[in-house]
């Protein structure tokens, strides 16, 4: 018998741990299964790729989150609010499309003790993972999410993207619980969160105000890279996370350390999604996962090298 295929797909992707992570927990659990790397250079490649379907689940990374999301035939809530997926999962013929990105993001953080209930959160960007982690933290309880990019009319332009994706699910959408203790329902977030935008230079108080600071940017993956905004408004008692990992400390984190603020890479995050992942694979393909979220943190964490 065959293993079942899976694969990370994006350009680049030879640095990513994705397909140690998830063959440790799969080795774990005795499941025939085997994930790989699919880089495609671009677009048309990685179209073809999706539609050929010959893989049981797929990671989405850069670039083409919005071009997965663009793919499925089913798109779940999370997908649509991101306007991007990192999740395909093929199912008898059909393709389901989903976003971990935020729910990986907010359940790391929130594993190394953050809150996020009434917080002043501030997500640096405006792609698809940028908006996946705003709404993670809207449903987490945040009371400000601020999204800031370098051109406040594109920031504007997500921001509103978003909110009217929300208002066409609420109008639609059974209003269920949130499934995560503590967490407001789908309604309930929309309700509780103030939404707002902004460019850097312009929300300096924001920044400065802000409970948590999360820069969802590709800034920090090459050398000599600048912090999205200026670092001196950072100070203690904040907590600073950067989605980048792999490439050092970025001058985000640098920055933040000096100021004494709380600071995270992007490994945990990682780590959280490849979870998030692979429940939604277990649940649909009735694996039976008998390991607690903590083991596989640690099992997928410790595979890749990582210490978060």
């Amino acid at each position: 018998m065959m293993k079942e295929r899976l694969y990370v797909l994006g350009h680049p992707v030879a640095h990513s741990k994705s397909p140690v992570m998830h063959n440790a927990l799969y080795e774990a659990l005795g499941l025939d299964w085997d994930y790989g790397f699919a880089d495609r250079e671009d677009g048309q490649a990685a179209e073809r790729f999706i539609r050929g379907r010959d893989f049981r689940g797929c990671n989405i990374t850069m670039p083409y989150k919005p071009l997965a999301l663009a793919q499925a035939d089913i798109k779940a809530a999370s997908a649509k609010l991101a306007g991007g997926a990192n999740v395909l999962v093929s199912k008898e013929g059909t393709l389901i499309g989903y976003n971990v990105d935020g729910k990986g993001c907010v359940g790391f953080l929130e594993m190394r003790g953050v809150r996020f209930s009434e917080a002043k959160v501030v997500i640096c960007g405006t792609g698809p993972t940028s908006l996946a982690i705003l709404h993670s933290c809207a449903e987490a309880g945040a009371a400000d999410v601020v999204l800031l990019g370098r051109d406040k009319a594109r920031a504007q332009a997500c921001v509103n993207g978003y909110l009217e994706q929300y208002q066409e699910l609420l109008s639609t959408a059974i209003p269920l619980p949130s499934a995560v203790e503590g967490h407001l329902g789908f309604a309930e977030a929309y309700e509780h969160a103030a939404f707002r935008f902004g460019d850097y230079e312009g929300a300096r108080t924001a920044l400065g105000q802000a409970d948590i600071i999360i820069d969802a940017t590709p800034l920090g993956m090459h050398p000599g890279d600048p912090a999205p905004f200026d670092v001196s408004l950072l100070h203690p008692g904040q907590v600073v996370m950067d989605v980048v990992y792999g490439h050092g400390l970025s001058a985000l984190l640098a920055g933040a350390q000096e100021a004494g603020a709380r600071t995270f890479d992007g490994a945990g995050m990682l780590v959280g999604q490849a979870m998030d992942t692979d429940e939604i694979l277990f649940d649909i393909f009735g694996v039976n996962n008998a390991l607690s979220r903590e083991e596989m943190f640690q099992i997928m964490a410790h595979a890749a090298g990582f210490e978060c």
